[in-house]
């Protein structure tokens, strides 16, 4: 099978984080206005959008760029594939994490639009504490261990459900809220919604999105000494990652 060039892989992150986003901040609005007075409420209505727009999403554009929409994901298959001369290359990762986040903000954006708001409305909402922090690395590195696991087992056709499952339970095991995305943590920044996130609360939540790909990828290596074998099949199984 030919290769998929560097620019459709690129186009397929972008999109694919932009679609996550706009899932996530637009459920979070529909959420508010159909449960005004009920939080817990929300949080299901968001979380349950969240995930199956996950799985959907992953099914849509897994064969054409392996679905990371997650700069965390892509680093991990980066550092696992160093190993094994496999994975993405340098090169390659940083031209998905920047459409990655580039497509997370234009999610946001359009999320806006189509509730009526202004396209870009920076978020107030205060995320900037310890217990939040810790919850963001037991979501970065549960999720990493749950798509490795995956790809080194052959059972990559089951990721878009067992990962749209995952992230759908974080939202309520984790203090977080399991954001475990630095774009997608960038991207809810723009929206001033149920699910944005203070600018100033940004880098903290990252910082510890990438203790935890640290500490995910040490726990698979010595879990699964040979997980490097296959990061090109992480999400959804697709050609080889050389453009």
């Amino acid at each position: 099978m030919r290769p998929i060039t560097l620019w459709r892989r690129l186009l397929a992150e972008f999109l694919g984080t932009a679609l996550l986003v706009t899932a996530v901040v637009g459920s979070g609005i529909m959420a508010v206005r159909l449960s005004p007075d009920d939080v817990g409420l929300q949080l299901l209505e968001n979380s349950v959008a969240t995930a199956f727009a996950l799985g959907a999403l992953i099914l849509t554009f897994g064969p054409a760029s392996g679905a990371h929409f997650n700069p965390v994901v892509s680093a991990a298959d980066w550092l696992l594939g160093r190993r094994t001369g496999t994975g993405l290359t340098i090169g390659d990762l940083c031209g998905y994490a920047v459409a990655q986040t580039l497509g997370a903000i234009a999610g946001s954006v359009l999320a806006n639009l189509m509730y009526g708001l202004a396209p870009v409305t920076l978020s107030t909402k205060d995320r900037a504490a310890g217990n939040l922090w810790l919850g963001e690395v037991v979501a970065t590195t549960g999720l990493l261990l749950l798509i490795f696991a995956l790809g080194r087992s052959g059972r990559a056709a089951v990721a878009p459900a067992a990962v749209g499952a995952y992230i759908g339970a974080a939202y309520w095991f984790t203090s977080s809220t399991s954001f475990a995305n630095p774009a997608v943590t960038v991207g809810r920044a723009f929206t001033d919604t149920f699910a944005g996130i203070a600018p100033a609360s940004v880098p903290g939540f990252v910082g510890f999105q990438l203790v935890g790909l640290f500490v995910g990828v040490g726990l698979l290596l010595a879990l699964y000494p040979d997980a490097g074998r296959s990061p090109d099949d992480i999400v959804v199984e697709h050609p080889a990652a050389n453009s």
